[in-house]
């Protein structure tokens, strides 16, 4: 366990004992990232306290080189979480920062808490996002002066692979300004379902969130933009 004074030490000076850095309260001995911690260096700033909020913000300013994360929201949470997982990958953890997420005796404070439950909640949001990726892939498009735009699927499109092409559609989504143009399966049960039975085997063409677009062949795998 150190504490902030003790932290403030590190912070790869010649005369001093070590170079290291806090997330969220967790320490690491950076020492093996110099050319990046060191003073004068581009992070220089990060080493010797916990500045978990510039992780996020990318605001190297005194005033954003603070540990208050409590205002972050899930999404933010989660860029922590990655850099997270960069350190504890990369460098070795050295222990616990008393403060604001750990207690003397080592146990997590409601902020650490507070922090963990917004992590998860953005856990379980990139969840949804990418299973919603897998059944609606992003179409391809192109625009030129001139000429109508065009949205159409390939078995790539959206950056996802699979086994099936699919036919444009527009997803409307909850608190989403305007629809975007996805890829939908059209044949098989729908992802909600397991069974082919009651369906009629139109895959997810009858999502609720879904719309056709005006003037394109309900199957077609190519639309042109109508104006």
């Amino acid at each position: 366990m150190l504490r902030a004074s003790e932290l403030a030490q590190y912070r790869g000076g010649a005369a001093e004992p070590g170079l290291y850095l806090a997330l969220l309260g967790r320490v690491f001995d950076v020492a093996a990232g110099r050319a990046h911690y060191a003073r004068g260096r581009a992070y220089g700033g990060l080493a010797g306290r916990d500045a978990s909020r510039a992780f996020v913000t990318g605001d190297f300013s005194e005033k954003e080189l603070s540990d208050d994360v409590s205002d972050f929201s899930p999404s933010q949470m989660l860029i922590l979480q990655d850099w997270l997982q960069f350190y504890e990958k990369n460098y070795v953890s050295v222990g616990k920062l008393i403060g604001r997420f750990y207690e003397e005796n080592g146990d997590p404070t409601p902020a650490l808490l507070l922090a963990e439950a917004t992590m998860a909640q953005g856990v379980s949001a990139r969840a949804t996002e990418n299973q919603q990726r897998q059944q609606f892939p992003a179409c391809n498009s192109e625009w030129s002066s001139g000429s109508p735009g065009r949205f159409w699927c390939s078995q790539q499109s959206g950056g996802v692979s699979r086994d099936w092409t699919g036919v444009p559609r527009k997803l409307y989504e909850p608190g989403g300004k305007k629809p975007r143009c996805v890829c939908v399966r059209t044949t098989g049960p729908p992802t909600s379902q397991t069974s082919s039975s009651g369906h009629g085997d139109r895959g997810d063409l009858d999502n609720p969130t879904l719309q056709e677009y005006a003037g394109c062949p309900p199957l077609a795998s190519s639309c042109l933009l109508q104006d």
